[in-house]
């Protein structure tokens, strides 16, 4: 029987289990798990959210596939009052450099929210600076390049402070806080991944 486990990441900690340097790891948070569950795709050390953790390799396959371009929603705070031009630069798909050549990113849904989405705090959580506005905005994709998010917002002039993955398909992370977990079963994940 396999496996699936939805996990929220926390921010500073890195999407393996195995140990590097002094970083704290999925084993930090996940002591008991068995050791065939893996996370599909990871996130940065800097980044929060949800991570997909299973033992069905073909579900890993077709999540991790492009050609399938399942949909990840994430929730991004960005430095200033983000505009309405790089909002749909944002949208047509802008060109980042990954592993030192150009690539344009695909088109993507973007919306300027009206207000903080209701996360839990980050911690430590963001400097906060009076002088300069912040603006948050979901982005949804249907591919996963290195820092993608964080590149096109730069790339639009307006870097990225946090960056919390929301949803993976249907599958969210609501109610969960940062560290816990919960455990599903395939019929559940299986719908939930359904386009």
């Amino acid at each position: 029987m396999h496996k699936y486990y939805i996990f929220y990441k926390p921010y500073l900690t890195i999407s393996q289990f195995s140990p590097e340097g002094d970083k704290v790891t999925l084993a930090h948070h996940l002591p008991d798990i068995p050791k065939d569950v893996y996370p599909v795709g990871r996130l940065d050390h800097d980044s929060e959210g949800l991570l997909l953790l299973t033992s069905d390799k073909s579900l890993t396959n077709q999540l991790l596939n492009p050609a399938f371009g399942h949909k990840r929603t994430y929730y991004v705070q960005v430095d200033g009052a983000i505009t309405p031009e790089a909002i749909a630069q944002l949208k047509s798909g802008v060109t980042i450099s990954i592993d030192g050549k150009q690539y344009r990113t695909k088109k993507a849904e973007v919306v300027l929210l009206t207000g903080e989405p209701l996360l839990p705090e980050r911690n430590p959580p963001i400097r906060v600076r009076k002088s300069i506005p912040v603006s948050w905005i979901s982005i949804t994709l249907t591919e996963g390049k290195n820092r993608q998010v964080r590149r096109m917002t730069a790339a639009v002039g307006f870097p990225t402070l946090r960056l919390v993955r929301y949803s993976i398909s249907n599958v969210t992370m609501a109610g969960i806080q940062p560290g816990e977990f919960r455990i599903y079963d395939a019929d559940i994940i299986a719908s939930l991944l359904k386009k």
